[in-house]
């Protein structure tokens, strides 16, 4: 099986690109998974993430908008986002459907599962946090003190708060902390550029990279709220994640009550890739619980 490509126009004009796995299998439960870091990564890391489950679900996988080939069409806001995930849920046909988000798709999939709780079979919620305002700050506090990087602070504080200047601001400070998004025992290798970053389109977008961490991320907050969500929901996330760490994930686990936490010691911001065998099997279990 492979996926195929589609272009999605939705409600206000924006085309998205997508790419799907099995789509003509209409008997068959719908997946939408998430990429993170809106503008600079796509759709390519939850096609690897997730083309596992090709035999299970219609796998739809796309660039949000103002990212990858997607249209740079604004508001680049997370209710836009929101709205977005809906409109190609529709489009796919599907009244109810699982979502997975890594990252920033796991703030968008949270506030998906607040704002459509009747839309959901299930959530998948991969090194995610709950509060952007502290998130950000524990980051940014990682990423200065650790001995792993040398980082300049300035560039880290525009990179956390949105303020990049330009392309070359912004591909500087990124090239700066994507060691760390891999565990310790990876320092030696090499990592080539954007291919070490969740999938990065090769053309960064950093408007919409602006937009989310200067207006969406200070106001994301539902930790009050979590208790709100009945979905069925997986969080996993990377023992050695600095980005959305540990205590994150146990935080959203501990307070959506139909929920489960794995923890995967082998991993950094991303179990899918660095324990590929490990987190399919944590996914897989989850949805023969499910009877899915």
């Amino acid at each position: 099986m492979s996926f195929t490509s589609a272009n999605v126009r939705l409600s206000d004009g924006a085309m998205i690109h997508a790419r799907v796995l099995g789509m003509e299998d209409k008997h068959k439960p719908l997946l939408i998974a998430l990429h993170g870091a809106p503008g600079l990564s796509s759709h390519t890391e939850p096609e690897v993430s997730y083309a596992f489950l090709g035999d299970r679900f219609r796998v739809l996988v796309y660039d949000s908008r103002g990212s990858g080939g997607s249209d740079l069409k604004g508001p680049y806001t997370d209710e836009r986002w929101i709205a977005d995930v809906d409109e190609m849920r529709a489009w796919a046909g599907a009244e109810t459907f699982v979502l997975a988000g890594g990252s920033y798709g796991g703030f968008i999939s949270l506030g998906y599962a607040l704002a459509f709780p009747n839309r959901l079979s299930a959530l998948i919620l991969r090194d995610v946090w709950a509060c952007g305002p502290r998130a950000v700050l524990r980051a940014l506090s990682f990423i200065l003190t650790s001995p792993r990087i040398k980082p300049d602070p300035s560039r880290q504080v525009r990179l956390w708060s949105g303020n990049v200047r330009d392309k070359e601001d912004g591909e500087k400070a990124l090239a700066e902390i994507l060691t760390i998004y891999s565990p310790p025992e990876k320092d030696e290798q090499e990592i080539a550029g954007a291919d070490g970053f969740e999938g990065a389109s090769q053309e960064m977008h950093w408007e919409t990279h602006n937009s989310a961490f200067s207006f969406s991320s200070p106001r994301f907050d539902v930790r009050d709220r979590l208790g709100e969500i009945e979905t069925p929901t997986l969080v996993v996330v990377g023992r050695h994640d600095p980005i959305t760490p540990v205590e994150e994930a146990v935080e959203i686990a501990g307070s959506i009550a139909n929920s489960e936490l794995v923890i995967f010691e082998g991993s950094g911001h991303n179990p899918p890739a660095d324990e590929p065998e490990a987190f399919q099997e944590a996914v897989v279990k989850f949805f023969v619980k499910l009877g899915m």
